[in-house]
């Protein structure tokens, strides 16, 4: 297992978090999505590290966008 935390900017309601969790929950290996609203801190629990392009891409399919 590991674990990755990333920021996602544009979230401001429940809905766009559950849009996050849905998009990034898809990718290959994923366990757990966890989105902090406040922070925009999006924290995932895979069976192994994720390509950042894949969850960039994941993010930008539910309408945010991913802070480098």
């Amino acid at each position: 297992m590991t674990e990755a935390t990333y920021t996602v900017e544009g979230m401001t309601c429940a809905h766009c978090v559950g849009a996050v969790k849905e998009e990034v929950g898809e990718l290959t290996g994923v366990n757990s999505v966890e989105v902090d609203l406040g922070s925009g801190a999006v924290k995932v629990t895979s069976e192994q590290p994720l390509a950042q392009d894949a969850v960039e891409a994941a993010v930008t399919e539910a309408g945010y966008r991913l802070v480098a």
